[in-house]
C-alpha cells in the first residue's frame, strides 16, 4: 500500500526519504505479523536512523581524502615488530584525538606510515570524528607559502570541540 499523498509530502519534507522508500513494505508486513502502532513507527524510525548514519560515514569518508583503502584490520602486522600491534591497538582506541594530544609517525618509506595513518583516520570516522587527509608535503608548501599550518591529518567532533592532528611522510628535502 503506498502512503497518502500528504503522508508523502510531509516524509519528502522532513527529509525522510528511507522511511518514504520502505513504507509500503514495511506496512505490509506490521499487517501480517500483527504487530502494533508503536512497533511499526519503532521500525520505521530504526530504518531511518541506520540510513543517517549510513549515509553521514559515507560523506565522511569521502570528505576525508583517504590516500588508500586501508584499514586497521588490513594493516601488515607481519611487517612490523610485536610491540607495535600493541602500541597501534592503544591508538586505535583513539585517546588521543579526545585528549587533543598529537601523532607524528616517522619511518623510512614503506614501513606503513601512510597505511596507519589511514588505518586510524578511518577507524575515527566510523567513530563519528570529522576528518580529512592531507599529505605533509602539502604542510610544508603551505608553512613556505605562509598559509596556515594544516596537518596531514585532523580529527574533530563538535561534541567534544577537540582537535588531533598527525603527520607522515615528512620530507626534509623540500
Amino acid at each position: 500500500m503506498k502512503p497518502s499523498d500528504e503522508l508523502e509530502q510531509l516524509l519528502k519534507n522532513l527529509h525522510l526519504n528511507r522511511i518514504l522508500d520502505i513504507y509500503s513494505e514495511q506496512l505490509s508486513a506490521a499487517e501480517k505479523e500483527d504487530v502494533s502502532y508503536s512497533e511499526f513507527l519503532t521500525r520505521l524510525l530504526r530504518a531511518q536512523y541506520h540510513h543517517r548514519q549510513e549515509t553521514a560515514l559515507a560523506w565522511r569518508i569521502k570528505r576525508a581524502n583517504l590516500p588508500e583503502n586501508w584499514s586497521l584490520a588490513s594493516f601488515p602486522f607481519a611487517r612490523n615488530p610485536a610491540s607495535a600491534r600493541k602500541q597501534i591497538h592503544t591508538l586505535a582506541e583513539l585517546d588521543f584525538i579526545v585528549k587533543a594530544e598529537n601523532l607524528v609517525l616517522v619511518g623510512p618509506p614503506g614501513v606503513g606510515k601512510t597505511g596507519l595513518a589511514s588505518g586510524l583516520l578511518l577507524k575515527a570516522l566510523e567513530n563519528g570524528y570529522r576528518c580529512q587527509f592531507i599529505r605533509a608535503k602539502t604542510c610544508s608548501t603551505r608553512c613556505m607559502l605562509r598559509w596556515p599550518i594544516v596537518p596531514l591529518a585532523s580529527c574533530s567532533t563538535a561534541s567534544s570541540g577537540s582537535t588531533a592532528f598527525w603527520l607522515t611522510n615528512w620530507d626534509t628535502s623540500i
